[in-house]
């Protein structure tokens, strides 16, 4: 596998700090006292993690096009950060990994009727997400930036006024950005909604927009890696974190899937999988 180093790593390696313990949010251990009169057993209620190894298999769901977290490469392979970890977490649980591309706009709904176990690929963390998802702990770092052509005569944020800028839909980088001065000044700008970030960095290279707002994991790949010719403003709007997304009642499959990325920030797997992608561990999961 190729190796990338971006020249955000250290930035953000530098803003990685200790979240909750792997147990945190872990289902509490339940009582073994008999249950008090017209007490109903709640032992077993969650099947979610059965479920999955009886069927001997884990459904990811991703936006294909999310490099370098989940993406499709060209032998027409989902491959990724997000997906090497993932089919590490598999083989520790003893199934089969599945690669499920959504459609990014609609991915509450593929969990929440079935057709995905897990949302994991470079997914945000905001209060809707929160209120809607069981949630693992943040896994990683994120900043949403500008991302603009290598001689714009932009130079920071505020020169973007009045502009066109395009965002993936259905991503918090629109809610963000449909939410700041930028939107609703007096010389607001334009917001233009791509299905992924590769079709929105295609309309910057056609030159149909004047920035693009996105993940810096993003911005940084394809600049560094792709030999993109873009220029990345000092200033953006939000920083952010990934997790993984479960169903509300999936609790032991969140929990089991958390366990094992703890054990395998402690006996250093994950950090060698972040090595092969950012050239050092910038994951800021607890071994604890």
């Amino acid at each position: 596998m190729k190796k990338f180093r971006f020249a955000a790593v250290a930035a953000a390696a530098a803003m990685t700090m200790a979240f909750a313990s792997c147990g945190a949010n872990e289902t509490p251990v339940q009582d073994t006292a008999a249950p008090a009169e017209g007490a109903q057993a709640v032992s077993g209620a969650d099947e979610s993690l059965n479920k999955v190894k009886e069927s001997g298999k884990l459904i990811l769901g991703l936006d294909a096009t999310f490099e370098p977290m989940g993406y499709t490469n060209e032998s027409d392979e989902i491959v990724g950060f997000d997906i090497d970890v993932a089919e590490e977490v598999c083989a520790r649980m003893g199934v089969e990994l599945v690669k499920q591309p959504i459609d990014w706009n609609t991915k509450e709904q593929d969990l929440a009727v079935g057709r995905i176990d897990c949302i994991w690929n470079g997914m945000s963390v905001n209060p809707s997400r929160a209120e809607e998802m069981n949630l693992s702990d943040p896994y990683m770092k994120n900043a949403m930036i500008f991302v603009v052509p290598a001689d714009s005569a932009a130079a920071s944020m505020s020169d973007l006024s009045g502009k066109n800028i395009a965002v993936q839909n259905g991503s918090t980088a629109q809610e963000i950005l449909e939410a700041s001065e930028l939107y609703t000044s007096e010389t607001p700008i334009t917001v233009t909604a791509m299905a992924t970030n590769v079709e929105a960095l295609q309309q910057l290279e056609l030159g149909l927009v004047d920035a693009v707002f996105l993940d810096s994991v993003v911005a940084n790949y394809q600049i560094t890696s792709a030999g993109k010719d873009y220029k990345v403003l000092p200033d953006g709007l939000s920083e952010e974190e990934y997790a993984i997304g479960f169903r509300k009642e999936d609790q032991a499959l969140r929990d089991e899937v958390q366990r094992i990325l703890c054990e395998m920030k402690a006996d250093g797997k994950l950090g060698e999988i972040s090595k092969n992608w950012f050239g050092s561990d910038i994951t800021t999961v607890s071994a604890q």
